[in-house]
């Protein structure tokens, strides 16, 4: 993956939403995975699936840009997010989305690597 920014910029913005966003999330690789992935995620209300629960490999550095959110964890604690919030979460953690708001979106931005 190569991106040009004298060529384009209608991707460089982290708050543009892309004119059409399906039932799924929009995830785009902002950088290749080199053992740090970096993504962008847009949600538009979507959440875990009942029962589903996030165990990834790598710690994950999420931030949320815009919207609010609602992460849950198997304890029954959870976590309100808004805009500018923030939170580590290491490998192995299970976690889940309970909620996400549709107007605005929410735009996340998730950093996926050994990061503790």
């Amino acid at each position: 993956m190569h991106f040009d920014c004298k060529e384009r910029d209608d991707f460089l913005n982290l708050f543009a939403i892309p004119g059409e966003l399906g039932k799924e999330e929009f995830v785009e690789p902002l950088l290749p995975d080199r053992g740090i992935l970096v993504e962008r995620i847009i949600s538009t209300g979507q959440v875990s699936p009942p029962g589903f629960w996030y165990d990834q490999d790598r710690d994950e550095l999420v931030m949320l840009l815009q919207g609010e959110a609602t992460l849950g964890w198997p304890d029954g604690s959870t976590r309100q997010m808004k805009k500018g919030d923030w939170l580590l979460i290491p490998a192995h953690e299970l976690h889940r989305v309970e909620r996400t708001s549709i107007d605005p979106p929410c735009i996340w931005l998730a950093i996926h690597g050994k990061l503790k």
